[in-house]
Parts: structure tokens; sequence; C-alpha cells
């Protein structure tokens, strides 16, 4: 048995280095086709390159991207990272009556 014991940990090494981190790049394709299927007119995105802008005009391979008034650029579809989300503005308490501290 011991004499087998390098074939298995070569084996092993083998799992761990080639065929988990295959599945983990396959798993991000799937991830990445369907943000770009659901890709909608007037969806803000971000580019692969930190370009940030609404989605103007969709083609088979190609994105319209809007990133100022009539500024439109044209990227690949697999350019686009992710769809951005607009923020929650934060709610300011607006009294200057009231303590800093939270105290009332």
């Amino acid at each position: 048995m011991e004499q087998f014991f390098p074939f298995i940990l070569l084996a092993l090494m083998l799992v761990v280095l080639i065929v988990l981190p295959a599945r983990q790049r396959k798993r991000a394709q799937e991830q990445a086709a369907t943000m770009q299927a659901s890709l909608e007119l007037g969806t803000p995105v971000m580019t692969t390159s930190g370009l940030h802008g609404t989605v103007a005009a969709l083609g088979d391979t190609t994105v319209d991207l809007q990133i100022a008034p009539g500024v439109v650029v044209t990227f690949a579809r697999q350019a686009i990272l992710e769809i951005r989300r607009p923020v929650e503005p934060a709610v300011v308490d607006e009294d200057p009556a009231r303590p800093a501290d939270g105290t009332v």
C-alpha cells in the first residue's frame, strides 16, 4: 500500500490544481453570460475597464453605452463586468438641537 502513496498524492494534487479551478471558471462564465443576457435599455453598467455608462442600444455581440449626454460608445458584450444599482441615499438627521451622541 505504501508504494501507491505517491500516485494517490499526485492524483489529489491534480484534482486540486486543475479540476477545481476549472469548475470555478465555468461557474463564473455562466454567471457572466446570464448577466449579459439580462441587459436592457437604460441599465446602468460598469465595463471591465472601469467605465460607467447606461445601456443605449443592444446588438448581438455589442452594447452601446451612453457615458455622457449625447456621447455613446460601443463595447463588446463581454466587456460588461457588472450591472450597477443606484445607491440608496443615507438618511441624515437635520435637527441641529439634537446632540450628536444620540442622547435626547
